[in-house]
């Protein structure tokens, strides 16, 4: 029998997963990270939810009749996302935690430990398919896009796809409910999708990099696209690209901000339209499979995980890709990540670093 580690957080969507891991006959461990505590981020998290999060997944297990157990990778996780999360914020760019901790976090630590510990494959809850076409493995888009999480999941390679399994793919959100209420009797299957970063349960990002990072915003000019100064803002960490609301001032008309500029701690704010985007450039680049990639070629890509897909040209230049939209992108965004689909099988992916 075929041992599976599974990160179980106590929500829906892992408990259905464990489920039917175990129906398909293999040996299922739940495994709930414990991430980060009040203790690690200097006592200044409140409200920590991760004792509720351990609870709720020893209470599935139970339900499920398999073993669980919580691995502690604090130091990791602080290193690898909470601290690049606040680095990048101050260093003007809008960060995703998510990607950053698949990569680092589930798809690294958890992977590592299984390996060592005589497991066959790791598992999770994603709305995603991997498919192995004669040894090649492929990321698939999730039968219903609406659920699809293949955005946050680019940064997996051939060697790791071979060692994951993820269940989910064919089902729908409704049909994932339906199977914890009727065939498991789980108390949690109306339990809502956390929306929140989960290392800022009050959703407060600004107030969190202020106290984790003691930094305090300085305050810096607005400039418009042609370099006049028409205003003051309070701290670059508290915009992102495409910000139209919550600037802190008026200026008769519709504002939004194109560019957020770290040296000079400038945002520049444009009219309506100034925040599309003719194209980017992304570093970091990884591709699933990188023997298939010739440049330059054509493909779609989002540039965040809600967008829509759109087409594009990629190459590659010195160090970094070229992307060129086939159409104008709204509010593209330093610190978050351009990924690349040849129809519903993802590529790879990549930092975005600036538009053009």
């Amino acid at each position: 029998m075929k041992k599976v580690l599974i990160g179980l957080s106590g929500g829906v969507d892992s408990s259905v997963a464990a489920y039917l891991l175990k129906k398909q006959g293999y040996e299922v461990t739940g495994v709930t990270l414990k991430m980060w505590s009040e203790k690690l981020h200097k006592g200044k998290i409140d409200n920590c939810p991760l004792d509720k999060a351990i609870e709720d997944a020893k209470t599935v297990a139970n339900k499920l009749g398999i073993r669980h157990i919580v691995l502690n990778c604090e130091n990791d996780f602080a290193t690898h996302v909470v601290q690049n999360f606040a680095d990048e914020y101050t260093l003007g760019r809008t960060p995703n935690p998510c990607i950053v901790c698949n990569k680092y976090i589930k798809f690294g630590f958890m992977l590592r430990y299984a390996e060592q510990n005589g497991y066959d494959y790791i598992a999770t809850g994603h709305y995603a398919k991997i498919q192995n076409d004669d040894g090649r493995y492929k990321l698939v888009k999730s039968k219903y896009d609406s659920k699809d999480q293949t955005y946050v999941l680019y940064n997996l390679t051939q060697k790791q796809l071979a060692k994951i399994l993820m269940p989910l793919g064919e089902y729908s959100k409704e049909q994932i409910r339906e199977i914890a209420q009727r065939e498991i009797g789980l108390y949690i299957s109306e339990k809502k999708d956390s929306m929140e970063i989960c290392f800022i349960p009050d959703n407060d990002h600004i107030s969190f990099i202020k106290s984790f990072a003691d930094y305090e915003p300085s305050c810096g000019n607005f400039e418009d696209t042609d370099g006049n100064v028409i205003g003051r803002h309070s701290g670059i960490i508290n915009f992102t690209i495409g910000q139209r609301k919550g600037l802190g001032m008026t200026f008769g008309k519709p504002m939004f901000v194109t560019k957020i500029d770290a040296d000079t701690n400038t945002v520049v704010l444009g009219e309506k339209g100034s925040e599309y985007s003719d194209g980017l450039y992304a570093q970091d680049i990884t591709f699933i499979d990188e023997s298939s990639v010739k440049y330059p070629f054509d493909a779609t890509c989002k540039t965040r995980y809600s967008a829509k897909p759109a087409g594009c040209t990629i190459e590659q230049l010195d160090g970094v890709c070229k992307v060129t939209f086939s159409e104008p992108q709204r509010a593209v965004t330093p610190g978050q990540s351009v990924v690349f689909y040849n129809g519903n099988e993802v590529l790879g992916g990549g930092i975005i670093q600036s538009t053009f």
